[in-house]
């Protein structure tokens, strides 16, 4: 499991828009990458054609290539539902499905895929996931609980096994904590911690602490104005980005003179 992935002179589309232009970067196998900028800039944007989500919008479109492991995942020949399968991703509010229980959250993206799994098989994979979102121990008593009677820190952590559960080898993560308390954000970045050692995970967040905290690379992304593209404007390691940075415009955003 976990992808490298390789993006080359990628253009975004919604209709005549042009939202994002001409990104082209490498994500390490293994590895936690943080995307920040400001509001607007096309990180989310650009975040979702790692996995072809933004396709679900009519009109979006995308001109360039994104590899993993050498592999194009915009050719004619490959099914976007498959590259999601190979492709978790975790929104910025938690969104566990409200009529189903917690075991039936966590197993959804694998009947969606229509794996057959024996109980056993079902009870494992539901106990591993949770274990694997830092959950289990909170909710091995209630499992037929629904999803929607967690907190939100937890509800965010289940949102991650039901990701983790399809077996993805890449990670998307949406600001996943954008809608959570201080412990609770912990409580993800700490997990975040653990699952790059088995995961390709990439982040979008607009916690600068939080980016230096979790990462080992950062791009940032910045707009020129309003109606403009957004751009990457420069990405390195971490501790770089945001102790020696290349560009003006990144130290500019770093140091809170703007965004």
């Amino acid at each position: 499991m976990s992808k490298r992935i390789d993006v080359n002179n990628l253009n975004v589309y919604y209709g005549g828009f042009l939202a994002v232009e001409d990104v082209s970067l490498s994500i390490e196998a293994k590895s936690v990458t943080a995307f920040i900028g400001p509001s607007g800039c096309g990180k989310s944007t650009f975040l979702r054609t790692l996995n072809r989500m933004h396709e679900v919008i009519p009109g979006a479109r995308v001109e360039g290539e994104v590899l993993m492991d050498g592999v194009n995942l915009y050719d004619p020949q490959v099914d976007p539902v498959a590259v999601r399968r190979h492709v978790g991703m975790v929104f910025q509010r938690p969104n566990p499905f409200p009529t189903m229980s917690i075991e039936e959250n966590v197993l959804a993206g694998v009947k969606l895929n229509s794996k057959r799994m024996s109980k056993s098989d079902s009870q494992d994979l539901v106990e591993s996931s949770l274990r694997g979102a830092n959950l289990w121990e909170e909710v091995k008593d209630r499992l037929d609980k629904p999803g929607s009677s967690l907190s939100g820190g937890q509800q965010q952590r289940l949102c991650i096994a039901r990701a983790i559960a399809i077996k993805p080898d890449v990670l998307l993560m949406d600001e996943p904590c954008s809608a959570l308390d201080p412990i609770s954000t912990l409580a993800i970045e700490d997990l975040i911690q653990e699952l790059k050692s088995e995961y390709t995970i990439v982040i979008v967040t607009h916690n600068m602490q939080q980016a230096a905290r979790v990462s080992e690379k950062t791009a940032f992304f910045n707009i020129a104005g309003t109606g403009k593209p957004g751009k990457l404007i420069e990405m390195d390691d971490t501790t770089t980005i945001f102790s020696a940075p290349a560009e003006k415009a990144t130290e500019d955003y770093i140091s809170g003179r703007f965004g």
